[in-house]
């Protein structure tokens, strides 16, 4: 690798990392510190796992966060309540990779800082598409068929949607879909959607769902 990408330093979420001082402790991460690996979709097509937060860190600069929730939760002990903190994230590039995640700590930054860690090792690719009978713009900006989600009671559908109709579903489903790269979409919600988590996890759920179905025209006749 050149010693112009051995020196690059991206983000990692609330600090920096310098690709020189990065020591893998993964055989992918070492394919992608020697060069063998150049970008996310490689280890998607070669289903490897993601063990290492800075695989994601150097092949996907441009991530963006988002803090979904946190929670205060107590616990009660022999020596009285103690208080600590859930918090749950999301990551993505808006461009068709998004990841969802929670941390838990007795203090509120770290549990962010866990959260985002989780979100970035439970990256996932979105195959994006124009699958609406009323849009024939061939562009990526819905999901191409539709596709449907479920995470603790919470039930997702989404529906492709025309250029022009935005994201119809509630704010926790607008931020996981618009890190994703989605514009448009209509949806079916079912459950108890005011469970932040369970909704995003359901929506992530959904998202996660579009590369098990193969579209018509991806089929190689």
């Amino acid at each position: 690798m050149s010693s112009r990408a051995s020196s690059r330093r991206v983000s990692a979420g609330a600090g920096r990392f310098s690709l020189e001082d990065w020591i893998p402790r993964t055989k992918v991460g070492r394919m992608v510190k020697e060069g063998k690996i150049r970008s996310i979709e490689e280890i998607f097509q070669r289903s490897l796992p993601i063990d290492d937060v800075n695989i994601v860190n150097f092949l996907v600069p441009d991530l963006k966060e988002e803090v979904i929730q946190i929670r205060r939760v107590q616990r009660q002990t022999d020596a009285g309540r103690r208080t600590s903190f859930v918090a749950t994230v999301a990551v993505g590039n808006e461009n068709g990779l998004i990841g969802l995640g929670s941390g838990h700590a007795m203090t509120v930054g770290p549990a962010i800082q866990a959260a985002f860690t989780q979100a970035r090792l439970r990256l996932v690719p979105v195959k994006r598409g124009c699958g609406s009978w009323e849009c024939t713009c061939h562009e990526p900006h819905s999901v191409p068929f539709k596709v449907r989600g479920k995470y603790g009671s919470v039930k997702v559908e989404l529906f492709p949607g025309p250029k022009g109709l935005d994201l119809v579903i509630g704010d926790v489903g607008k931020t996981i879909l618009r890190l994703a790269g989605i514009k448009d979409v209509w949806s079916r919600t079912a459950g108890d959607t005011r469970t932040k988590f369970n909704f995003a996890g359901a929506v992530y759920n959904a998202l996660r769902n579009t590369y098990k179905i193969v579209h018509p025209s991806e089929w190689n006749i």
